[in-house]
Formats: structure tokens, sequence, C-alpha cells
């Protein structure tokens, strides 16, 4: 009883920290058409800012502001609104590569989208580009698209095929990624109030919280070693992004069928998508570059199993 009670007291704690520090800036409404160069046309608005960003370094900037920002944080977008607290430096260590993008991709400009609207008026900014690809009809920010299509028409001269692993492999919605949360912690709330780590009225509270707020607690009780992935061993984020975080809500994300095979994987570097998940195999992020661009952009190469992965050098 005494452990429940501490437990108890501990997600409270968890909660009121939450309310401080996981916070997002207001939904920032869409500029408008995007004109050839893939930037949004300024026409004004009530905040003045832009919704997404093309990640092109602005004329502004001094040769001594360049000189003195260096790596993966000079190479964010410059209006980029960086993590104040844990939670939101750690999603950024584990999905940043994509907001370093060229190529003529545009980027979010925060970690986390709050909800549905903000995703939405993201996604409504940029220019797309949808196909049928392996029987999908499957949506990509335009050059992304182009990017995919000349990997498979390479891969098909070489007697291979670069295939989708299902009808959600590339754009999603924010709610679609609320989905595949919920399928990880419900039933994890289920098994840790039968071992004894949880009550069911804590476990209640937390099912109750928006998917927003439950990001940040869910972190939380990980670790204490309370974890939420699908096999309960480990965090929840090495098995699905927590909603508003997925490279598939900025439609330059692909999940390929055929990511065993080392061809298909060198043919898509050659294009620009790299895989930048090291916990999820199957996922490409298009990052517009060549590979040798790669550690210019703040990025370092890891490996595992004889895989290469690109994330932030941070």
């Amino acid at each position: 009883m005494m452990a429940m009670h501490y437990l108890r007291l501990s997600i409270v704690a968890v909660a009121a920290a939450a309310a401080g520090c996981w916070t997002s800036p207001t939904a920032r409404s869409p500029e408008g058409p995007i004109n050839r160069d893939n930037r949004p046309i300024n026409f004004s608005n009530t905040n003045g800012t832009n919704a997404v960003s093309t990640n092109r370094t602005s004329s502004a900037n001094s040769n001594t502001e360049m000189l003195e920002k260096k790596g993966f944080t000079a190479n964010l977008p410059a209006d980029f609104e960086q993590p104040t607290d844990d939670v939101g430096r750690k999603l950024l260590r584990e999905y940043g590569s994509v907001f370093v993008a060229r190529g003529g991709a545009a980027v979010p400009l925060k970690v986390v989208f709050r909800d549905e609207p903000e995703v939405a008026a993201f996604q409504g900014t940029m220019r797309t580009s949808t196909a049928s690809i392996g029987g999908f009809q499957l949506t990509l920010q335009a050059a992304a698209m182009d990017a995919l299509r000349s990997a498979i028409e390479q891969a098909k001269a070489k007697g291979l095929t670069i295939s989708p692993r299902g009808a959600d492999s590339a754009k999603r919605t924010y709610n679609e990624t609320v989905g595949l949360w919920k399928s990880r912690v419900d039933p994890a709330l289920v098994h840790w109030v039968g071992k004894g780590r949880m009550t069911k009225v804590d476990a209640d509270r937390l099912k109750g919280l928006s998917t927003f707020e439950q990001v940040k607690e869910v972190l939380r009780l990980e670790e204490q070693g309370i974890y939420f992935a699908k096999d309960l061993s480990k965090s929840i984020i090495y098995s699905v992004a927590p909603p508003g975080t997925s490279q598939h809500l900025s439609l330059l994300a692909f999940d390929v069928k055929e990511f065993d095979n080392p061809q298909v994987r060198s043919i898509l570097n050659e294009n620009g998508w790299f895989q930048t998940v090291a916990s999820d195999l199957p996922h490409f992020t298009y990052l517009g570059v060549k590979e040798a661009e790669l550690p210019a952009l703040g990025l370092k190469k890891i490996t595992d199993s004889g895989r290469t992965f690109w994330v932030p050098d941070v």
C-alpha cells in the first residue's frame, strides 16, 4: 500500500511538472500558397511568423554569426522553437534529423504538434504529390515523392522493387498517430495495474488526460521502469513515435517493405532517403542531400546490425 501511495504522489507530481514544462506555442496559421521555390509566400497574419521552413539560411545572417553557430543547431530553421524541457530535448534527439532536411523539403518549426488542427494547418502549407505505389495511394511532399519515384525506377532497372509496407507508409494525420500511441499505452496500463506497479485510479487518470499531456507523463513513468513499448521491456519511443512527433506528419517519411535489402537501402540513399530512427528499421526519411553532405548538416552516422542511421549529433 505504501508503494502505491508513493506512486500516486509521484504521478501527481509529474502532472504538475508537465503543466509547467510540456508546453507548445499557439498553432500558427498557414501562410497561404507555396511558390515554386517551395517557400511560404509572406502574407501578413496576426503573429507575423511562418508555419513552415524550407531550411535555407537567411541572407541576413552575418559571417560572424555563421562561424559562431556550428553543427546540428546551426542547420535548424532560423525560427525553430527549441525545446525547453528534458522530454522535448529527448524527442529532438530521437526524431530530429528531419528538421535539417534540404532538397525542397518544408520542415516543421517545432518538435511536437499539439493536436490535429496544428498538424492540418502545417500540412496545408506544403506542395504535395499523391501516387499509387504498391497498390496504395500515398501522399508525400512533392520533392520527396519525386526522389522516391526516381529510386523506384532505379531499383526496377536492377530487377528490384521498392514498395510500401502498408496504407500508412507515407502521410499520416495526427489522429492516426494517436491510434498507434493508444495501442501501446492502454494495454500497458492494464499490465502495470495487474502487476501492482500502478493503482487503477492512477491509470484511469492518465487515460483521461489529453494525448499531448500523456506523452510527458508516460516518459516520466518509464524512468521508474514502467515501460510502455509493445513488449513492456523498453521505452515506448522504440515502438511508436509519440503523437505530434512522427516524421510521417511532415510527409517526409516512407516505410519500405524491402528494408532488409542492402541494395534497396543504397538506392534510396542515392536519392536522398536515409534511415534516421535507429529503432525503426523500415522507416526512411527524405533529407534531400547526398550522404557525404549529412555531417555538414550536423548529423552523425551510427551503425547497428550492418545498417547505417543518421541522427542529430547533439
